[in-house]
């Protein structure tokens, strides 16, 4: 089957099970596809158990064993995802925010991961599961991040007051860039490779050429970008060139090693802040950010399309799914402390919006690039385990604590004005 084949299956569904929610269920619309292709997944299940000859499920598994979920999201919808996610974002009151989203970005990334790790690796020993520390770790690193996608997906049907949303926003885009790099240092430690044999301080290089490296990469492409479209003022062209600014960047930093994903967001709060104001006429402005909302919405139909569809090719276990629900408590406990610790040492400092660290706790959703990260780890005897794991963490924060946010934004936090 082509690549324009299974496209034209995945659009086709999307579309499809787009209009049954918005006719019949009325659910945001990402929670809406995720629960009908589960449902559409389970009935496909149901089915092979039925009617053993069916193989309606074999030839469903076929497609979409065609899809690298891993590559298509890592290195395909995630660049445009995050260049669309900051696009929107308001640098300004990001800065302002600067100290709470860097530390939650990093001390609480780091803080989740050993406190999921840890809790999962003690709770699994007591169940008489085994898992190594090192691949609780791998674990809690993969789903410690909280998934820009399913966050601001969510962010953008709540009213909440800027100050929070900034935080929310900001974590959200920069922290996975952190997971990431995290998750690859752990992997690779776990799996006895470039940095098993190292110390600390060589981690720290690693990190810092990630993270620091990515930062710089996004700010050179964001200038490039910017000069490009300041010269011009014609918005097909301007369209463009943000389209080979996302597509070149993120190549460029798989290919040196940089964080794709922080060049990607900070590329794109230096087009959506500075060049929205200095680069573009008015009209450029409104076919250029209509272009990427259209972009961020389709590309976020087929990516939780997928999520459910997945279901039918991931391997789980009956054995792990006792450990698959206590994950779920554990990974809130892990952003518990990811969360509160980092705001109890800046509330010393600064205040903060009441309800701040509830919604920071609930909010943290995980998504697309949790699954994409447990997808990849290579084949072993703990990857069922952990891919079961990850699952559950993942429907659960999208469904439950997604449908949820609403009605706990509305009951904790002040209206804003």
């Amino acid at each position: 089957m082509s690549v324009f084949d299974i496209a034209a299956i995945l659009i086709g569904l999307a579309a499809l099970f787009g209009f049954l929610n918005h006719r019949y269920l009325k659910l945001p619309h990402t929670i809406g596809l995720l629960l009908i292709a589960l449902s559409a997944s389970s009935v496909v299940i149901f089915a092979d158990a039925t009617l053993p000859g069916s193989e309606i499920g074999i030839t469903i598994s076929k497609l979409l064993a065609q899809i690298d979920f891993h590559e298509t999201v890592m290195h395909g919808m995630l660049s445009f995802l995050l260049f669309a996610g900051a696009l929107h974002v308001d640098f300004i009151a990001m800065a302002d925010r600067k100290w709470p989203i860097l530390t939650l970005a990093t001390v609480g990334i780091l803080t989740s991961t050993f406190v999921i790790g840890t809790a999962l690796w003690f709770v699994l020993g007591l169940l008489g599961l085994s898992l190594p520390w090192i691949w609780a770790l791998v674990f809690g690193a993969l789903i410690s991040p909280t998934d820009p996608v399913a966050v601001l997906g969510i962010f953008k049907t709540i009213n909440v007051p800027s100050a929070l949303e900034a935080k929310v926003a900001g974590e959200s885009l920069f922290n996975d860039g952190v997971g990431v790099v995290v998750f690859t240092i752990l992997l690779s430690i776990a799996v006895g490779g470039d940095y098993g044999q190292v110390g600390p301080k060589d981690v720290m290089i690693v990190f810092l050429q990630e993270a620091v490296g990515g930062i710089l990469l996004g700010l050179v492409a964001g200038y490039v970008g910017y000069r490009a479209m300041h010269v011009i003022d014609e918005y097909v062209i301007e369209i463009l060139i943000s389209l080979a600014l996302v597509m070149v960047t993120y190549a460029i930093a798989i290919k040196v090693h940089m964080s794709g994903p922080i060049a990607m967001v900070v590329a794109g709060l230096f087009i959506g802040n500075q060049g929205a104001q200095f680069a573009m006429s008015e009209t450029t402005r409104e076919h250029l950010f209509h272009f990427w909302e259209l972009m961020d919405e389709i590309l976020n139909s087929v990516l939780f399309l997928l999520i459910g569809l997945e279901v039918l090719v991931v391997s789980f276990s009956i054995d792990h799914i006792s450990a698959a629900i206590l994950a779920i408590p554990i990974t809130l406990l892990g952003r518990s402390f990811g969360v509160g610790i980092p705001m109890a040492a800046l509330s010393v400092r600064m205040t903060f919006t009441q309800g701040a660290i509830p919604v920071l706790i609930w909010g943290g959703l995980r998504g697309g690039i949790a699954v994409a990260l447990a997808l990849s780890l290579p084949e072993n005897e703990f990857k069922p385990l952990i891919l079961t794991a990850t699952y559950a963490v993942v429907i659960f924060s999208i469904v439950v604590q997604g449908m949820s946010m609403k009605a706990l934004v509305k009951r904790i936090v002040p209206s804003r004005s």
